[in-house]
């Protein structure tokens, strides 16, 4: 079983649907209730008791969990000092708090199960030190240095541990993000065009496999800094 977390709406659902065509087992994990979904949990990833409530629900299952992928996240743009104390806190605690909890919660299931992947998500706008994404940047440089870190702790456990960077994708959250300052970003992409979520799929996929066991604490920004 692979869990997804963020995996009712935009690229976490992309990537779900991607997986269950490739004939995975997916247990979404999401705040929001999703009836279309039989394998869906909800779960707010910011709250501890929440998360271990899921754990405890998934340990039980009979299907073995080889994998986590963690596609829940929010963005916010907006300069530093114009940014309310109220959207720095929501931001940091979603990105960066809930990351942390939703790894250290479910890796021992890995461990339990001898090993698997983990795989974050950060953003290229990391890389980049994109202006007026400060808070945000601050969250997802937070995820990749943790995921580092945490991929050394695991890899006694041959577990792996990376983060996928992606460069825009047209999904909810950039929503209220205008196509000029899209733009702006392609642009100081290697490649400079906005990403299609397969091209993410297709990643996701080859983290995934048994090749890819020697790969861990790695950044991967889709479209090149």
């Amino acid at each position: 079983m692979i869990i997804v977390t963020g995996g009712s709406s935009g690229l976490g659902k992309a990537i779900t649907a991607d997986l269950r065509e490739r004939g995975e087992k997916v247990a979404t994990i999401s705040r929001r209730e999703d009836p279309e979904d039989k394998d869906h949990i909800s779960c707010d990833i910011t709250n501890y008791q929440s998360l271990k409530d899921a754990y405890h629900y998934l340990g039980k299952s009979e299907h073995r969990v080889s994998a986590l992928i963690n596609c829940a996240g929010i963005a916010s743009m907006n300069l530093a000092i114009t940014t309310p104390p109220s959207a720095t806190e929501k931001v940091i605690k979603t990105n960066l708090i809930g990351t942390i909890f939703v790894n250290q919660v479910f890796a021992p299931l890995l461990i339990k199960n001898t090993g698997g992947r983990i795989i974050n998500f950060s953003t290229i706008a990391v890389h980049i030190s994109l202006k007026g994404e400060s808070i945000y940047v601050a969250s997802k440089a937070g995820v990749e240095g943790f995921s580092r870190v945490f991929a050394k702790e695991l890899a006694p456990f041959k577990i792996t541990v990376n983060c996928i960077a992606p460069g825009p994708i047209k999904t909810n959250l950039l929503k209220g993000v205008s196509d000029e300052q899209i733009k702006k970003i392609v642009d100081r992409q290697t490649i400079n065009q906005t990403m299609k979520p397969s091209a993410i799929t297709e990643i996701v996929s080859l983290l995934l496999r048994e090749e890819s066991r020697n790969i861990t604490g790695e950044v991967i920004n889709v479209g090149g800094v």
